[in-house]
């Protein structure tokens, strides 16, 4: 089956959200959504979000899930306010116990944080499959990145998150806790022992030099022709040197301790004080 796929693009974060509608039926589910967030201001905003509810009311669509392919670190989840709006149920990968586990630590986040991955509906692992409408997705664990993350496979449609980018650009950090560049090989060719149609959906792009436009829709057969880190057969060996090199000259996102705090929350802010006040924490030299 071959699902009907709107990406909305979020320039501030270079993020893309995908409503993956049954081209038989009016279910969808929405993957990896934006919650705006000016951190210099510490305001959150919710143009991305409905720019996305306004999509699904406008179709007269029935959101059944509300897919995260990992806790972002660049960005803040809008699952909890499109919940709200659309319903649906939120999923991630099961083991977000361990990125609970690992970032409850940094973020001093005391006993009464739950690290079994309750705040979200259903934690899926490598195997399971769901339905939206009459469409099948199948779920694959790619790890690498971080520990967490899934590929989504939904019809002729892969939604692999920050594992791979556009063939122009390669293929994801891996120096975040719990990352790792061996495992990231692994799950790469995980999504490359797919068909080679398999039309692959990725959750960043940042224009690599002398590419005028941002793209996010590739192919299997394009990333293992073109990829600049793992096509061509690339081994495991050089990729690994390749990868520990690159990522140990790169900053830290810009949103990574919002969005960590939000995100491992299945996109709820920490608990407010006696006083109704919100607060994030910021780890000095904890990350």
């Amino acid at each position: 089956m071959r699902p009907d796929i709107t990406a909305f693009f979020d320039d501030a974060t270079h993020t893309i959200s995908y409503v993956v509608r049954d081209p038989e039926g009016s279910a969808c589910a929405i993957v990896d959504s934006v919650l705006d967030f000016d951190y210099s201001s510490g305001r959150t905003d919710t143009k991305s979000a409905d720019a996305v509810i306004a999509f699904v009311n406008e179709h007269g669509l029935d959101v059944q899930w509300l897919l995260e392919t990992h806790v972002h670190a660049d960005h803040l989840s809008a699952a909890p306010y499109l919940q709200e709006a659309l319903g649906g149920k939120i999923g991630i990968g099961d083991r977000i116990q361990v990125v609970q586990d690992t970032f409850g630590k940094v973020f001093n986040e005391g006993s009464e944080f739950q690290r079994d991955g309750s705040q979200f509906d259903r934690l899926f692992k490598e195997g399971d499959s769901f339905h939206i409408g009459q469409m099948r997705a199948d779920v694959l664990h790619t790890p690498g990145h971080t520990p967490a993350c899934l590929t989504y496979v939904i019809g002729d449609a892969a939604f692999v998150g920050d594992t791979l980018f556009m063939p122009d650009f390669g293929t994801a950090r891996c120096d975040f806790p719990g990352g790792s560049s061996s495992e990231l090989y692994d799950s790469v060719q995980k999504i490359l022992a797919l068909p080679d149609e398999t039309r692959i959906f990725v959750g960043h792009d940042y224009k690599a030099p002398g590419r005028e436009d941002f793209a996010w829709e590739t192919t299997v057969a394009a990333q293992k022709a073109g990829n600049v880190h793992v096509g061509g057969n690339a081994s495991k060996s050089t990729f690994v040197e390749m990868r520990d090199r690159r990522d140990a000259t790169l900053a830290m996102p810009k949103l990574i301790i919002p969005s960590l705090q939000v995100n491992m929350r299945a996109g709820q802010m920490p608990p407010a004080d006696d006083d109704g006040k919100v607060f994030l924490k910021v780890p000095v030299n904890g990350l």
